[in-house]
């Protein structure tokens, strides 16, 4: 089997199937399509397969022409018919892995994309989950769900996994070149899936010794993050109270060139990993007893600055004599991060929503996002903004540091600012500007 497959590999035979096709699977299923491999994205809501096999681009990490191009050319085609599993070499798991209503993990769209791959398996097939989830999960539940084909893992099947690092909005690092980290269960699973990765990235592919040692690995990527945030936050908390700006430090801090990293405070976590990925380390931490305090605590830092935040705001309209409950509110940027038009798991939705409920009219604008849909419900924004539309609010706060923002416009209209991006330090005028 190993021979076999290093052979197609290398002839550009292999099929290649991916499970998902969002922020993760489509640009995964187009590098694939785009390294001569005849890829099947397989993905159940039948809107983004319809949209695939027009050759319709909606994830901004993917460019238009070159998914038209490869779907012309029958390099890609996407299904929602799972049956089409028999027809690959290589299949990658793209799926979301997100908490559920008590903040636990929600691995049912893997438990459910497993079995349905279960159904149509064939020997000779390369299995990689690439969704974050907790450490043990290729080789707890991903292996005996394959297994009940008949199939015995590392005999009939290779069963590795290679956690996504996709960062949206990231100019210079994309799918084809950011590095790879592959762990599989045996040396000869790894090796060729390995391979397959090298056959299609220009990134370097590296080798660890297990799926565990890959899957932890991810989360401690994102959990550093979250770590070293909760630390920017709480000192930005800290700084307020003591009258120092805390931009000011972190710009100073980082002229030391060695043994600092600067991070950055904010309204709050968002996107797809750093928010979440924490969560299912310390869930499945417990099993051992273990309790992971720093982690925990980073995370109750990051999860109260939405409220922080509105605390702030009301601080503000308090100076300029004016009550939160009543004024009017706008709010910059619905998205996670700048110039991207993901909204997934948003702290600004967060604040939209405790605005709400302390009686602000509160109304967002963001040039990336027209609307969000939360709990249910659709949340339309403002059509656009200009002189006459930003001084009839109260407070402007910003969100999200797009770089398609008038900054300049808004400091000369706007009764009061709140910048939790650090948006405008670039503006000079700074009379009615507030940073987090």
């Amino acid at each position: 089997m190993k021979a076999t497959l290093l052979k197609k590999i290398k002839e550009r035979t292999i099929t290649v199937g991916v499970v998902g096709l969002g922020y993760v699977g489509l640009p995964l299923a187009v590098e694939k399509a785009k390294a001569g491999f005849k890829t099947i994205g397989f993905d159940v809501q039948k809107e983004k397969v319809d949209l695939v096999n027009a050759g319709i681009n909606y994830i901004g990490d993917v460019v238009d022409d070159e998914l038209k191009k490869i779907v012309e050319e029958g390099m890609l085609k996407a299904t929602t018919d799972f049956s089409f599993v028999k027809d690959v070499d290589f299949i990658a798991i793209c799926v979301p892995t997100p908490l559920d209503a008590h903040q636990m993990p929600d691995i049912s769209y893997v438990k459910s994309s497993t079995e349905e791959i279960a159904k149509y398996l064939t020997k000779g097939t390369m299995v990689v989950l690439e969704s974050t989830t907790y450490p043990g999960t290729t080789e707890e539940l991903l292996k005996p769900i394959l297994e009940s084909s008949g199939l015995k893992c590392g005999e009939d099947f290779y069963l590795g996994f290679s956690p996504e690092r996709v960062d949206p909005g990231n100019k210079q690092f994309k799918t084809k070149n950011t590095p790879k980290v592959v762990g599989a269960i045996g040396d000869d699973a790894r090796e060729v899936i390995a391979a397959m990765y090298r056959a299609v990235l220009e990134g370097d592919v590296h080798e660890v010794s297990s799926p565990a040692v890959a899957e932890m690995e991810k989360i401690l990527e994102n959990t550093y993050r979250n770590i070293n945030i909760g630390l920017a936050n709480e000192m930005a908390i800290l700084c307020n109270k003591m009258g120092i700006d805390y931009w000011e430090v972190v710009d100073a801090a980082k002229t030391k060139p060695y043994g600092f990293q600067a991070f950055y405070p904010g309204p709050g976590l968002g996107g797809h990993c750093i928010p979440l990925d924490p969560y299912y380390l310390s869930w499945k931490a417990r099993e051992y007893g273990f309790h992971t305090s720093m982690i925990e605590s980073s995370m109750m830092v990051n999860d109260r600055m939405p409220e922080y935040c509105v605390e702030r705001s009301m601080a503000i309209l308090n100076r300029h004599k004016k009550a939160l409950n009543g004024s009017k509110i706008l709010v910059l940027g619905v998205a996670y991060k700048n110039d991207i038009d993901d909204y997934r798991e948003s702290p600004a939705i967060r604040v939209i929503e405790k605005l709400k409920e302390a009686g602000a009219e509160t109304d967002f604008y963001d040039p990336w996002i027209a609307e969000y849909k939360d709990k249910g419900q659709i949340f339309k924004g403002i059509d656009g903004i200009d002189e006459s539309v930003i001084s009839e609010y109260d407070l402007v706060v910003i969100t999200a540091a797009h770089t398609n923002i008038d900054y300049n416009m808004i400091q000369k209209n706007a009764q009061a600012i709140f910048d939790t991006r650090n948006a405008m330090k670039d503006i000079e005028a700074r009379n009615n500007i507030e940073v987090l």
